[in-house]
């Protein structure tokens, strides 16, 4: 635990904000985020996660939480759970977007980039 929270404040990620993306197994909508929050105009530091410990490709945890200057969820339940996690002081912006997509699909993209303008 202790390597993994060094890694996640080593002083070479930069001044980027530091955005956690999360969804249920972090497989397709939440790293589509992440890529999109990472680009132009953005050109965030993220992360993506999944909040389904049983099957999430990289389960969400403190360290990443705790990393964190923005949280983005993809669902009202996703955004409810989150908050009973991290701390007050972190902010959590749901983007209203359910699982029916692939990864990086355009439709996908075009959901992600309207509502993150229209939260954030």
């Amino acid at each position: 635990m202790n390597n993994r929270l060094h890694n996640a404040i080593n002083p070479y990620q930069g001044d980027y904000r530091k955005v956690l993306c999360v969804c249920s197994a972090g497989i397709l909508r939440s790293p589509t985020a992440a890529w999109v929050l990472s680009n132009p105009p953005y050109n965030y530091n993220t992360r993506s996660v999944g909040l389904d410990k049983d099957f999430a490709l990289i389960p969400i945890d403190k360290v990443l939480i705790s990393w964190a200057d923005e949280i983005v969820c993809m669902t009202k339940d996703q955004q409810y759970e989150l908050l009973s996690l991290v701390p007050t002081t972190t902010p959590v912006i749901c983007l209203d977007i359910e699982d029916s997509f692939e990864y990086r699909e355009s439709k996908l993209i075009n959901l992600i980039k309207l509502n993150y303008a229209s939260r954030s």
